[in-house]
């Protein structure tokens, strides 16, 4: 049977003060085992959106607290809660009340997981975690950094090991860690006097360097002796047309050279197009 999605509506609002919100999360009573395998069993069985949403109310108060646990990378706790409750959504949609697990103990992990997947997102303006075991060296390695501060070597060595992973993938995620995102233009109100630190300051300018331009005149040549010899191909009347319509400064009409030549606009543009397809396949050649 094809559940109904469950409406983001039925949990209260963060966004309208998270005072408000904490309140009113841990008024919502505690379910018994008993309570929470009939609404379990009700939603599952007949797509009961209130069973689903006495279910999610009563477990948001978990939510709040693993949301907490992740303060620390510079995140609003609202935002952190928002995502752990799809994480808790994402469970009650998937929760077998017939297995003998509580819902808290299936949540956890989904409301982990959609917070996990939001700190990497949002951390930095740059992605600092892509791979599978960047993203677990990400959250380890904060740990192990926020105590240790720079790793030694064998320490290096023991998260490596304890992570399986390669010692250098340990080194490389410590580098991103230690540095901060900078913007790419300095800041408009930055001092003249002060040194300049933005990347866009210390790139240098190419238009004008020899290497370059030397480098587009010979391309800007290739370029114009292949339309040379690929109008040579044509005959008089299409490569007349050609140069006017595609290489002249003023363009005349589809019409124009149609009286000129005595035929219709029609077969002009017919001869226009044959031949700027042979040329496209001599230049191709």
């Amino acid at each position: 049977m094809m559940k109904q999605k469950i409406p983001v509506a039925i949990q209260p609002a963060v966004h309208e003060g998270l005072g408000a919100y904490m309140q009113a999360v841990h008024a919502a009573p505690i379910l018994s085992a008993q309570r929470e395998r009939e609404l379990a069993l009700r939603y599952r069985n007949h797509d009961d959106l209130d069973a689903a949403r006495e279910l999610v109310v009563s477990h948001l108060r978990y939510v709040v607290k693993v949301a907490r646990g992740f303060m620390g990378y510079g995140l609003p706790l609202t935002d952190l809660i928002q995502e752990g409750s799809i994480g808790l959504m994402k469970a009650v949609k998937r929760y077998d009340p017939n297995r003998d697990v509580r819902l808290v103990s299936f949540a956890v992990h989904w409301i982990k997981a959609e917070i996990y997947d939001y700190v990497l997102r949002n951390w930095r303006v740059v992605k600092i975690a892509t791979t599978k075991t960047q993203r677990k060296l990400f959250f380890n390695l904060r740990k192990s950094r926020a105590r240790l501060g720079w790793m030694k070597n064998h320490e290096v060595d023991k998260l490596a090991e304890e992570l399986q992973v390669e010692a250098s993938a340990v080194r490389q995620m410590e580098a991103r860690l230690s540095g901060g995102d900078i913007a790419f233009d300095a800041a408009a109100e930055q001092d003249d006097d002060e040194p300049m630190l933005a990347p866009a300051q210390h790139l240098g300018d190419s238009r004008y360097d020899p290497a370059v331009v030397v480098d587009n005149l010979q391309q800007q040549n290739a370029t114009q002796q292949q339309v040379a010899t690929a109008l040579s191909q044509l005959d008089e009347r299409s490569r007349d047309i050609i140069s006017r319509r595609w290489l002249g400064e003023k363009k005349p009409t589809l019409h124009a050279l149609a009286a000129e030549y005595g035929v219709s606009a029609e077969r002009i543009r017919q001869i226009e197009a044959r031949a700027l397809e042979k040329m496209k396949g001599a230049i191709a050649a």
